[in-house]
């Protein structure tokens, strides 16, 4: 669902942001937030990647079948795990647009004729399972349709306004949201999310503005669908960080997220990357997960494609955000380099004439499960800087667990840069990632880089 965020931001931090970034980062950061956090991820998530699809636009036909034969492709591009947007029926009452939003959920326990039958999700689900990958449904627990038939049978599990009319949240006026005072309201969606895991054998959730909802309903929710089997939980939120604690695996990482456009745009110096670590590591738990992207469905549909919003940078960033702590995300058409806003409302296929980004995500993705530095929250390394924190260009950094050593070095601006390696952990022999050609890094060593340029090191051993 479209994300609203209100930024309040003075003139004045704007432009001594611009000059210089507080040094809030120590030589290496260590994660140093006293919290006990109970949550135990499935083991085989610790290494994973998510790839977001949008089976409305992924072919001309827009159906699970035509979907399904893109499974080999995906898993040879290293995918783990598919969220698939919302897959139920679409309401018509108060519809936007001639399809509507997939947000707009008029039954919890159907699929969208649209999209196929059962069958055919079972079909891809199977076949996922049997590649290896994992398969989670975008779940919408905040609201529902108009023409839900909650709406008729029990409108007392609704919000209702000073005149007793349906409240839709926001400016989300295709949808009514629900009243999670009503117990029975919570027995149901709890029943529905079940049916998902026991029918079509899904390996979790993805949750619609799961910060809405209350904590209390996604704990319980969680422990009722892990009885059936260990599941993935994925919020859409960043602000409450009590939902990791027990409900979910991972939350989004939005301010990361806003942190590469403004950089991207020349709004914001490269160093503001350590103080999105800083706060990070004093925010959450070592072994919370957090989701980085450059895109997503609503970011391209509502905000720009990646050509827009991050031009030049869209490769450096997305080596970034495959880098820095936390789970990497690719949307619908982003391995194809997709330069257009996807219709929301209406059929708008994505083209896949030319996939031309596949090698590089293919690339990433075997990194990011191959080395263990780069693993997900406590499995992964710790990060230490190679650069100094204060570089309004240039982020370096180095990520270790146990031997396994991977060294990022980007140039996160429009102009060339030369600076200095700065530390000794990194001496050795390394692998360029990309370019596939031996290096050897020394502390004190001079770097120089191409505007936008990145590089990504791997140790020999």
């Amino acid at each position: 669902m479209k994300k609203y965020t209100i930024y309040f931001i003075s003139l004045v931090f704007m432009v001594t942001t611009m000059m210089a970034c507080e040094n809030t980062t120590p030589k290496e950061t260590v994660q140093s937030i006293e919290k006990t956090m109970p949550m135990a991820h499935a083991d085989w998530s610790k290494n994973a990647n998510i790839y977001e699809v949008n089976i409305r636009q992924y072919s001309e036909d827009g159906t699970f079948e035509a979907f399904q034969k893109e499974l080999p492709r995906l898993k040879a591009m290293g995918v783990d795990i598919l969220w698939l947007m919302p897959i139920f029926p679409i309401g018509e009452l108060n519809r936007k647009g001639s399809l509507g939003s997939y947000y707009a959920v008029s039954d919890y326990k159907q699929v969208n004729p649209e999209f196929g039958t059962m069958a055919d999700l079972q079909s891809l689900v199977n076949e996922a399972h049997q590649l290896g990958m994992y398969v989670i449904l975008d779940w919408v627990a905040n609201h529902s349709a108009w023409d839900h038939t909650w709406a008729t049978s029990h409108p007392e599990w609704y919000q209702h306004d000073s005149t007793g009319a349906f409240k839709s949240p926001f400016d989300w006026t295709d949808v009514i949201a629900f009243d999670y005072s009503q117990p029975a309201l919570r027995d149901s969606m709890i029943d529905a999310m079940k049916f998902w895991v026991s029918k079509a054998d899904v390996d979790g959730f993805r949750c619609d503005v799961a910060g809405m909802v209350p904590v209390d309903f996604w704990n319980e929710a969680r422990a009722q669908l892990d009885q059936i089997k260990p599941v993935f939980m994925l919020a859409e939120d960043e602000g409450n960080t009590a939902l990791l604690d027990q409900a979910f695996d991972m939350n989004y990482s939005w301010r990361f997220h806003h942190i590469m456009n403004e950089i991207a745009q020349e709004k914001k110096p490269a160093c503001e990357v350590w103080s999105y670590i800083h706060w990070n590591d004093t925010s959450y738990a070592p072994n919370a997960y957090r989701m980085l992207f450059i895109t997503n469905h609503d970011e391209n549909s509502w905000n720009g494609t990646i050509d827009e919003r991050l031009g030049d940078a869209g490769d450096a960033m997305a080596v970034l955000s495959y880098t820095f702590p936390g789970m990497p995300l690719i949307y619908s058409g982003q391995e194809a380099g997709m330069d257009k806003r996807l219709l929301f409302f209406e059929k708008d296929p994505i083209d896949w004439t030319a996939i031309r980004k596949e090698k590089f995500y293919t690339t990433l993705n075997q990194l990011k499960k191959e080395n263990p530095a780069l693993w997900n929250g406590s499995f992964g390394g710790n990060i230490v800087p190679l650069s100094s924190p204060e570089d309004p260009s240039v982020v370096a950094f180095l990520r270790q667990k146990d031997q396994n050593k991977v060294v990022v070095l980007l140039n996160l601006s429009a102009e060339d840069q030369s600076f200095v390696l700065d530390g000794d952990q990194l001496m050795g022999s390394y692998q360029d990632v990309f370019g596939q050609t031996d290096v050897e890094l020394v502390s004190g060593q001079i770097v120089d880089l191409k505007p936008w340029h990145y590089l990504v090191l791997v140790s020999k051993r």
